[in-house]
């Protein structure tokens, strides 16, 4: 599965339950960037995403269980650890900003198993500047 995370400067995802930021135009990349690919989500991130803008959506809570080599996953409160070795890439978008954040990503991205292999930087509609960052094996 290619995973896709947005983050903040900590590696942070969520605070209290909520995600810390949405970004519409953020929302136009991923689009963009899963073409007409799969797309897997739990029924929490499918409140920002429509089947006009990524008609090949699938919404199941156990998304992360179901996605299968080379499809898509967008992950905002689900622990990746449990799941890293079927995991073939990761796309982070960065916030510009740091959050309050009570959940982290959990995946050691500098531990020598992932590599950077791009960036790219793009503004966003809340936010002045967001970083994609693409890990692979």
């Amino acid at each position: 599965m290619i995973v896709i995370t947005c983050l903040d400067q900590k590696n942070g995802m969520m605070f209290n339950h909520r995600r810390q930021s949405q970004d519409s135009v953020l929302r136009e990349h991923v689009a963009k960037l899963v073409a007409n690919l799969p797309l897997w989500m739990n029924h929490y991130s499918a409140s920002q995403f429509d089947t006009e803008s990524i008609p090949n959506l699938n919404i199941d809570d156990a998304f992360l269980q179901e996605a299968a080599q080379g499809e898509y996953c967008f992950v905002e409160d689900a622990s990746l650890a449990p799941f890293e070795k079927w995991i073939e890439r990761i796309a982070i978008f960065r916030w510009d900003r740091t959050y309050p954040a009570d959940r982290y990503f959990d995946l050691q991205l500098g531990s020598g198993q992932w590599h950077l292999v791009g960036t790219s930087e793009f503004a966003g509609h809340s936010h002045d500047l967001i970083t994609m960052e693409v890990y692979e094996r």
